[in-house]
């Protein structure tokens, strides 16, 4: 199970969806806190979906980066919008003041029956958090409470559509945005479920950079619905800003998996010319066919990997190589494990 002296990097194309399956050195890094504001009636699948996204990051980083704690008002035990009951790590009051100072994003979580009055103890604690310089967020209508603290004074933000009259009328000195999403120095606010996820990409692309949003978001948002089309692209392939032509090719891959055609035979079947394909990769991409091809072929691998119980020589023929032992090498560059440690890995 030791490392491969000769790992290899996936190419950019294909490095997001294996990016959580790399035996990679765990670098020191800061942990991000983020604590959770339960309210009553609070909207399950919007606090659910902001969590989600961080647990997605630790798993797909090397390392926790990620920590978060929940937090109930009144209670520990706070009833969300599906009338399912939740038990908090604690209340605003209990939160001492020294793991306040620890937190980096503090998230009111709304709903849509959620009180929409002002709540002393919660503004009491908004206001406190403010002063220490944290991250103050809110979802769905979240935006709320903040404003009856005072914190978004001459600030724009997003809130669920039903309750922009309400804030406009309340609130005349917030800019009460017609997006979904907006995020402001110190402030992220949301309007619903899917802006929830959103917004928490969003907040952890500033600490923790693009890369890591792109595998979140393909691991999480792979059948969310996009504006004006069926549905955003699944794979690479399918990415409506590429070349027809590189569109075709990429499917002629995905779909000659476990007989690899040569090159030639992808150029032929498109009618371009080797050079011309090889361009094409190069450019929107920024690696070579085959190389991309092999790489479609070592993830194809790795699903069936952990998602089966094919002997790894029938895995290496339904991938299209010639040999288990090519293909444990080839596994091996890329992953840093072969084939059997990886299976084994995920059994332990």
């Amino acid at each position: 199970m030791t490392d491969s002296p000769t790992k290899r990097d996936f190419s950019k194309a294909i490095s997001d969806t294996n990016k959580v399956f790399l035996n990679e050195n765990n670098a020191e890094q800061q942990l991000v806190k983020v604590g959770f504001i339960l309210q009553k009636n609070f909207s399950m699948v919007a606090f659910t979906g902001a969590v989600d996204v961080l647990v997605t990051a630790n798993l797909v980083l090397p390392g926790q980066r990620f920590d978060y704690m929940t937090l109930g008002i009144d209670s520990r035990m706070v009833t969300s919008d599906l009338g399912i009951d939740i038990a908090t790590g604690g209340t605003i009051e209990t939160l001492p003041i020294q793991h306040r100072n620890e937190l980096d994003i503090l998230v009111v979580c709304g709903g849509f029956r959620c009180s929409l009055a002002p709540n002393a103890k919660l503004t009491t604690c908004l206001r406190a958090a403010d002063k220490l310089g944290i991250t103050l967020a809110g979802l769905w209508n979240g935006a709320i409470p903040l404003a009856h603290a005072d914190l978004m004074a001459q600030q724009e933000c997003a809130a669920h559509p039903d309750n922009h009259a309400y804030m406009r009328e309340q609130f005349p000195n917030t800019k009460v945005s017609d997006k979904t999403l907006v995020i402001g120095e110190k402030r992220a606010t949301c309007a619903g479920p899917v802006s929830a996820l959103e917004m928490m990409l969003k907040l952890i692309a500033q600490r923790q950079g693009n890369d890591i949003v792109r595998a979140v978001r393909e691991i999480l948002s792979c059948d969310q619905v996009a504006e004006n089309q069926e549905s955003i692209p699944l794979q690479v392939g399918d990415n409506p800003t590429f070349p027809e032509t590189l569109r075709n090719i990429m499917v002629l891959m995905r779909n000659n998996i476990e007989e690899p055609l040569s090159l030639e035979e992808l150029a032929d079947c498109i009618d371009i010319s080797r050079r011309q394909m090889e361009r094409l990769f190069q450019t929107h991409l920024e690696t070579s066919p085959s190389r991309y091809y092999l790489e479609l072929r070592i993830t194809h691998a790795r699903r069936l990997l952990l998602q089966s119980n094919e002997s790894i020589t029938n895995v290496s023929l339904a991938c299209g190589f010639v040999s288990t032992s090519h293909f444990s090498n080839c596994f091996k560059d890329y992953f840093g494990l072969s084939p059997s440690a990886v299976r084994q890995k995920q059994h332990n």
